[in-house]
Parts: structure tokens; C-alpha cells; sequence
């Protein structure tokens, strides 16, 4: 085991912290890697009421002085601290301990829950459809637990170290705009000036979310949300290591859109996904129940997506024929311009993402397949 600093192994530190914290011995009798990531499960022997086992998460060896690790596990603790303890959820894991100079989180353990991908993956979403829905109501319950307490969640983040807010807020969309138009331009398919106007009016929207506002863990996607794979569904969101305040739509793009691990998501209306997601939201924010608001901020969210994906084009002219990558990409494109055109959303922004894809089809010849036919690309069918 890689050592802890000031040279004591990272178990006798989680025991050392334990004890402390507790009061009386905590042993940890077996320690479980969970790889590739830097996250442990731990059995622990005690005479205290601790639980038998418990999830540890580090800062990797070599990264303790680099900004993002240290960063990232303190936003994760202050998240998880405020959904639990300020809020009183039950969304995510609680916070057991701590030790943010030694650099690590001691978390609740969530098995025997398994991540819904891995479900998804092994069984199909015809065998996980209410896990399915309940992955869809947790997201739309963690916008609606946590709208308007962005205050609150900043001051607890702050004690930590610094954040920035407005970084939150507009996240990898940031250089979207000027991205987007050199890129598309150097597709030989250039933004229209209306095309651009409702771009610049939907990073608006994602920019300023006024009552949307809330909470993300920053990866809204089915391996970060834990469920039994048997019984009740109820879901339990993990990994806020990039968690932050921005529009509570951005959460939803992952049941419409594909994500990485994707080649395509379903229809999230046919399967009932979509009606819990909104109404869970409602619930903390009424004005999701309005449906030109919702549409038009759910079509800025996802098309947004789709053009950060689409940055990816010179990285896969690169790939072979046949790559799965490419047929990602065009199945992005399509189902972004797909969901704006059923709320009747940014029609010029989505007549160019049809035309976009239309051109990487002739481009990939081998990419240029039928999303719709079931047996070929059945709802969550994993990217290669």
C-alpha cells in the first residue's frame, strides 16, 4: 500500500482518525481496493456503533501538492455535508469522517448497491426499467433539495478553501460560443446568424438559470447513481467531486442525450423517465411545471452538450472506420436537435445540428447507421 503522509500507511491513518473520533479502538481487519479508482472499502472491527465497513477516498500519492485533487475531495465533502447535514437528504452518502490535511473522505457504504450502468450493461433496461426511474427522480430530487441554497452551500465550501461560484455556474460552457463557431466553420458547416443568435441566447439561459439554480455532482450520468439490483429501487448519487451550482437542467441532458459511455439513451417520454425527472424537480422549483420555460432551458442544456462533444471531430477523423466513437458523436448530435424540436425549441440552432450531422454521416461513410432501429442500437447500448 502507497504510503500516507509523514510515512504512516493509509490504513493505521483511517484507524488512527477513527479512534480519535470515536474515542475507543477501531481496527480495519481488510482493505479492498476498488480500482482504477482511488477508493477503498475497509471492514472495520470495533466495539463502537460504526458501521462493518466503510468507503474511503484519497488524494492520489504524487497529486497531495497539485490544486485539483486536494480541491476536488474538498468539494465533495462540503457537498455531501450539505445534503446531509444541512439538508437532511437521504441522495448521496454520509460523511463519516474526514481528514482534508492527510487528504482523505471516510464515507457511508452504500453496498450491497451496484452502479445502474453496470446494470444497464449486464441486463438490459427492459430488466432495470424502475431503476431506471428511480435514477431519473433522484437527479430531479437533488435540483429540487438544493434550489435556492447556494448561500448556504458556498459558506460551507469557503471554510474549506476558496471556490468560484460564477465558475460553477458556466462550467465547460464557458468558451463554448467562440468555440463552436470557429469549429463549425472548420467543419464546412458555419453557424448561421440565426443559428447563432439562439446559441448565444441559450448559453444565456445556462448562464443566468435564475430559478434554477441548483446543485450538481457535475457527472450526471447512470455510473454515478448506486441501487439494489434486486427489490426496492431507491438510488443514492455518488462522486461530487466536481459538484456545484449550476442550472438544474444540465442533470436531465443524460436521459435524453447519450454520455460517453453511450451510443444512444431511448426515448426518456416513452419510457417515463422524462415525467419523473420533471416532476421531481417541480417539487423545489414550480417553475419547471411551465412547459416553454422548461423545454427551452432543457434544449439549451442539451445542445450545449452536444457541442461540446462535437469539438471532439479531429480527434476521430483519426480513429478507423468503424470506431464507435464516430457513431456516438452523430447519434449526440441527433438526439440534441431531436429533444429541442418536441419542446419546439431553438428550430435554427436545430436545423444546423441536423445538417451537422447529415455531414458527418458523408464524412464516416461507416457512421452512417439507423439509431432507430432497436436491434441494432437497443436504449442504453454501451459505446465500444
Amino acid at each position: 500500500m502507497a504510503a500516507a503522509p509523514q510515512g504512516i500507511s493509509r490504513v493505521d491513518a483511517l484507524q488512527n482518525l477513527l479512534t480519535d473520533l470515536f474515542a475507543t479502538p477501531v481496527a480495519v481487519d481488510r482493505w479492498e481496493r476498488v480500482a482504477p479508482w482511488t477508493v477503498a472499502r475497509a471492514r472495520l472491527r470495533s466495539t463502537t456503533g460504526l458501521p462493518r465497513s466503510v468507503v474511503v477516498k484519497w488524494v492520489p500519492d504524487g497529486q497531495r501538492d497539485a490544486r485539483p485533487a486536494p480541491w476536488r475531495l474538498r468539494t465533495e465533502l462540503a457537498a455531501l455535508r450539505f445534503l446531509g447535514e444541512d439538508l437532511g437528504t437521504a441522495l448521496a452518502p454520509h460523511v463519516i469522517a474526514a481528514d482534508t490535511a492527510a487528504g482523505f473522505l471516510v464515507l457511508e457504504d452504500l453496498a450491497p448497491r451496484v452502479a445502474l450502468d453496470q446494470l444497464l450493461r449486464q441486463d438490459g433496461v427492459a430488466d432495470h426499467g424502475d431503476r431506471l426511474t428511480a435514477f431519473a427522480r433522484a437527479r430531479g430530487a437533488l435540483g429540487a433539495a438544493t434550489a435556492g441554497g447556494a448561500e448556504a452551500y458556498y459558506a460551507r465550501r469557503a471554510e474549506l478553501g476558496p471556490v468560484d461560484a460564477a465558475a460553477d455556474i458556466t462550467g465547460r460552457f464557458a468558451p463554448l460560443r467562440e468555440e463552436a463557431i470557429r469549429r463549425t466553420a472548420a467543419l464546412g458547416a458555419p453557424l448561421t446568424d440565426r443559428a447563432e443568435r439562439e446559441l448565444a441566447a441559450s448559453l444565456e439561459e445556462l448562464e443566468n438559470p435564475g430559478p434554477f439554480l441548483a446543485l450538481s455532482n457535475g457527472d450526471a450520468e447512470a455510473n454515478n447513481v448506486l441501487l439494489h439490483a434486486t427489490g426496492p429501487a431507491d438510488a443514492r448519487l455518488i462522486d461530487f467531486e466536481f459538484a456545484g451550482y449550476t442550472h438544474a437542467l444540465t442533470d436531465a441532458v443524460c436521459l435524453y442525450v447519450p454520455g460517453p459511455a453511450w451510443l444512444n439513451v431511448g426515448d426518456p417520454a416513452a419510457t417515463g423517465a422524462a415525467d419523473h425527472y420533471r416532476r421531481a424537480l417541480a417539487l423545489g422549483i414550480p417553475e419547471a411545471e411551465d412547459d416553454r420555460r422548461y423545454g427551452d432551458g432543457l434544449a439549451a442544456a442539451c445542445m450545449a452538450w452536444a457541442l461540446v462533444r462535437l469539438q471532439r471531430v479531429a480527434l476521430l477523423d483519426a480513429r478507423s472506420p468503424g470506431d464507435h466513437s464516430r457513431l456516438q458523436l452523430i447519434a449526440t448530435l441527433e438526439a440534441a436537435a431531436h429533444t429541442a424540436d418536441t419542446h419546439r425549441s431553438l428550430p435554427h440552432l436545430t436545423a444546423w445540428m441536423r445538417r451537422a450531422a447529415a455531414m458527418l454521416r458523408r464524412r464516416w461513410p461507416d457512421a452512417d447507421q439507423d439509431f432507430a432501429d432497436p436491434t441494432r442500437f437497443p436504449p442504453y447500448c454501451a459505446r465500444r
